[in-house]
C-alpha cells in the first residue's frame, strides 16, 4: 500500500457502468487513464519485493506474458478515472488472462474494461500501513471480488499482526489461509491461485513451487547459483587440464621406453 493510500475512502458497493476505453464521450480522444500516484517513501517494497527480484522471477514462473500481468505500485478501480476516491494501490497484483496492453495503457487495472478483478493483490506493511493492511483492505479488495489478499510484514508481531497473513473470498467474505510454522524463522501458507507458498523467512519474502520442490529464484540466490556454476565449470576445466596433462606425459613416457627397447 502507499503512501497516497493513508486517507482512502472505502470502495464504491457497486461497480459504475463501463468507461469507453478509448475515452470516448470526454471530448478528447485520448484514453481515460488512473491518476498518477506517488511512490511509497518507506522503501518496503523497493526493499521485499524489487531488490529481491521477485516480480521478474514470478512474470518468468508464470509466462505468457501478453495475457499474465504481474505488477507492483498498480491502481485498482472499477474503472479508469481521474478521481481518486475507491482506488486502491496495490503492492503486488497478479492477474491472470488479461489484456496486459489495456492494463499499462490505462495506467492502472480497470475492473470493468477487463471483465474480472485481479486474482491476486499482497500487501507489504510499514510501521504506519500495518494495521490498516490488516483491518481496512480486507474489506475494500472484498467488494472489489479480489479472490485471494495477502500480507507481508518483515517485522513478525508489529502493531500486533502477524508477519504472513492471506485470505481466500469465499460466498463475498474472507476466509483466512492456513499459515503453518516451522520454528521462529520460518512460516508458509498455501495460495490456490498463484499454486505457490508464500513464505515468511527471518524476515524475508519468499516463493516456492510445492510442484517442482523448490523456491523460485531470487537475484542473490541466482547470483549464487551462477557463482557455483562458474566454479565448477572453472573447476571441471582444471581438472580436465590436468587430466590432459598427465596423459601427456603417460605418452611420453611410453615413446621414450619403446625408444630405449629400439636401441638395444
Amino acid at each position: 500500500m502507499t503512501a497516497a493510500n493513508a486517507n482512502r475512502p472505502s470502495p464504491s458497493p457497486a461497480p459504475p457502468p463501463p468507461v469507453p476505453p478509448n475515452g470516448a464521450g470526454d471530448g478528447t480522444g485520448d484514453r481515460i487513464q488512473f491518476p498518477d500516484f506517488c511512490s511509497r517513501v518507506d522503501l518496503q517494497n523497493v526493499l521485499y519485493l524489487h531488490e529481491p527480484g521477485h516480480i521478474p522471477t514470478l512474470i518468468a514462473h508464470f509466462g505468457s506474458p501478453d495475457t499474465n500481468f504481474v505488477l507492483g505500485d498498480v491502481p485498482i478501480g472499477w474503472a479508469a478515472t481521474q478521481e481518486r476516491d475507491g482506488l486502491r494501490i496495490a503492492d503486488l497484483l497478479v492477474a491472470f488472462n488479461v489484456d496486459r496492453a489495456a492494463i499499462i495503457a490505462a495506467m492502472g487495472y480497470s475492473i470493468s474494461e477487463q471483465g474480472k478483478p485481479p486474482d491476486f493483490v499482497l500487501e507489504v506493511a510499514s510501521p504506519t500501513v500495518a494495521r490498516w493492511d490488516e483491518i481496512e483492505n480486507p474489506g475494500d479488495y472484498a467488494d472489489f471480488g479480489v479472490p485471494e489478499y495477502w500480507r507481508f510484514d518483515h517485522e513478525w508481531g508489529r502493531n500486533g499482526t502477524t508477519g504472513l497473513a492471506g485470505d481466500r473470498l469465499v460466498n463475498g467474505v474472507y476466509q483466512p489461509i492456513t499459515i503453518y510454522q516451522d520454528g521462529p524463522a520460518r512460516h508458509w501458507g498455501y495460495s490456490a491461485i498463484l499454486d505457490l507458498d508464500l513464505c515468511w523467512e527471518d524476515g524475508e519474502l519468499r516463493f516456492y513451487d510445492p510442484a517442482a520442490q523448490r523456491y523460485l529464484g531470487t537475484y542473490d540466490s541466482m547470483r549464487s547459483a551462477r557463482i557455483a556454476s562458474e566454479e565448477a565449470r572453472d573447476a571441471a576445466r582444471a581438472d580436465r587440464i590436468a587430466a590432459e596433462s598427465r596423459i601427456a606425459d603417460l605418452q611420453a613416457e611410453i615413446a621414450r621406453r619403446r625408444a630405449g627397447q629400439s636401441l638395444d
